[in-house]
């Protein structure tokens, strides 16, 4: 078979069974998230890495919640070097010096994702929001839960969700080999998080129209009338979003 074709299959079978076997826990997510936007919370979204991306894909896009606040932590992304972003994802304490600028209450809910889920900077923040009894989700792979975390206290991120999501991935990401030595190509993780996260917000909006409620989401700003739909967000959420 060619590595095309394999993927291919690989990412059809990861996303049939995030489909079929976390459907219920992604409603419960969705719903928690509808009850938060239903009180006046807010969603934010924290990743480290590559898992940033989810607060990219869920903020300020055509499709997304207004009420969305990324937490964009530049330390722990590639653009100020990849290897330092790792070293800084492994490291305890620094969640605490990032969580300071960030004004979560109960009614907010907070969206952790961490395709290990055995690094302390997630963890660690993920246990600062429920101090605050904010409610976390989670989007891990639960491939690790058998393996050692670096947390100080053996904590794994599932541990630490109000409801964590699998997403499937096997351990070391990659899904196709190679090389002869065994090395694989063809990551998944990222579209398996991604696809995770905006059914989640399909789920609340679902949620929210069965009571009543429109969602607030953006369009296009591609589209007509997409600006000036789009500002009327901008204006509502622009003071709690720090981003906008």
């Amino acid at each position: 078979m060619d590595f095309i074709t394999e993927y291919g299959e690989k990412l059809t079978e990861t996303l049939k069974q995030i489909w079929t076997k976390e459907r219920e826990r992604m409603e419960c997510a969705g719903g928690i998230l509808a009850d938060s936007l239903v009180a006046g919370g807010m969603l934010y979204v924290f990743g480290c890495g590559h898992s940033h991306m989810v607060s990219e894909e869920l903020f300020y896009r055509a499709g997304g919640l207004g009420a969305v606040c990324p937490v964009f932590e530049t330390s722990t992304m590639l653009h100020e070097g990849a290897a330092k972003s790792s070293r800084v994802e492994r490291m305890s304490g620094y969640a605490e010096l990032v969580m300071e600028r960030y004004p979560m209450v109960s009614k907010d809910c907070f969206l952790v994702v961490s395709n290990s889920g055995i690094n302390p900077f997630a963890i660690e923040m993920a246990q600062i929001a429920l101090e605050r009894q904010v409610k976390v989700l989670g989007i891990s792979s639960f491939a690790y839960k058998t393996k050692p975390s670096r947390h100080k206290d053996g904590l794994h991120l599932q541990e630490v969700c109000d409801i964590c999501i699998d997403n499937h991935v096997p351990d070391g990401d990659a899904a196709i080999t190679v090389c002869t030595d065994g090395t694989k190509a063809g990551p998944i993780s990222s579209i398996a998080s991604l696809a995770i996260a905006d059914t989640i917000m399909l789920s609340a909006c679902q949620k929210l129209r069965e009571r009543g409620i429109e969602p607030e989401v953006f369009r296009s700003g591609n589209c007509v009338g997409g600006d000036i739909h789009n500002q009327k967000l901008i204006q509502r959420f622009g003071a709690r979003v720090r981003s906008l």
